[in-house]
């Protein structure tokens, strides 16, 4: 029950983290190039992690790896960092590119949440079970996405590929996370991502932007608050929840971000929604709710 509970619980806290969040990127965007913003909260969220692994270390509430085993946990930490953070490094790129070749905000979010989509079909791929009726539920996701992030006719242009591709990272990285979570330290895991990351991001950066110290001066407030609580905080939650949940159903539970970025658009940047808005809000919402129905008992077969 407790397992059932956090897998259920800290996927919809990501959620909300995520989706507040877009309101303080949407400030840091109009004053930091997008591989410097990127590099600056990857960097700012490991120092807020090492802090609190610190903290835990002091009050005894996090244990060392023993010595015997120390050579290959930090073997499986660096490779584990190395795919991941590349994979979560590069959808942020692939998302970027897309919208600076054209692809408007709206669809942008639809594209990249079609990973609600493309893990579960991963899963499959990697012989793991999906029930019946999380197809539905994945069905109403999708649909509810579309109403809320479209307007317009869908179109497959330049940067609405790269923005697929953007998708396909991210499902890369939720898949390795589940395969490397249940044998690392969530902190060690997120904050050696967030390096790997954030190295990449710095990299882009010092090839292709120019960042100013005024531009980050002028919105200190929100990126700390998108390194501190969207990764620092909201990452973490996630690895622990798939640490023992079931990636698609904790994925779809992901979907709930953009429900939460319209709510806080409406509320923060008095954005009204229209009726088709709500409605995607309501489909997503029994998307969640359909995805965690119980399975049905089955009989023993003779």
């Amino acid at each position: 029950m407790k397992s059932r509970l956090r897998q259920t619980v800290l996927p919809v806290i990501t959620a909300l983290i995520w989706g507040t969040a877009f309101v303080a990127q949407d400030v840091c965007s109009d004053h930091i190039p997008a591989m410097a913003f990127n590099a600056l909260r990857f960097f700012i969220a490991v120092a807020f992690l090492l802090i609190i692994k610190c903290a835990l270390r002091a009050f005894g509430k996090s244990r060392p790896v023993p010595q015997e085993e120390r050579p290959a946990y930090r073997r499986r930490l660096l490779i584990a960092a190395a795919l991941c953070g590349a994979a979560l490094a590069s959808a942020s790129i692939l998302q970027q590119a897309g919208m600076g070749l054209g692809t408007d905000s709206g669809k942008s979010g639809f594209i990249t949440a079609l990973y609600v989509v493309l893990v579960p079909i991963g899963g499959l791929l990697l012989g793991k079970r999906v029930r019946p009726v999380f197809w539905l539920g994945l069905a109403l996701a999708v649909a509810g996405l579309y109403l809320l992030c479209i307007n317009g006719k869908p179109e497959l242009a330049a940067g609405d590929l790269l923005t697929l591709l953007c998708a396909v990272m991210f499902t890369v990285q939720i898949l390795l996370i589940d395969r490397f979570a249940p044998g690392l330290d969530p902190i060690d895991f997120c904050a050696a991502e967030f390096i790997a990351a954030g190295l990449i991001s710095l990299a882009g950066m010092l090839l292709f932007e120019s960042p100013s110290a005024e531009g980050v001066r002028a919105c200190i407030f929100p990126l700390l608050y998108v390194a501190i609580f969207s990764s620092g905080i909201a990452y973490l939650l996630q690895i622990v929840a798939q640490r023992e949940g079931d990636p698609a159903l904790v994925t779809i539970l992901f979907s709930l971000e953009a429900v939460f970025s319209a709510i806080a658009s409406a509320i923060i940047l008095r954005q009204r929604m229209t009726a088709r808005e709500y409605i995607g809000c309501a489909l997503v919402f029994a998307a969640v709710l359909i995805a965690q129905l119980p399975e049905g008992k089955k009989g023993r077969s003779a």
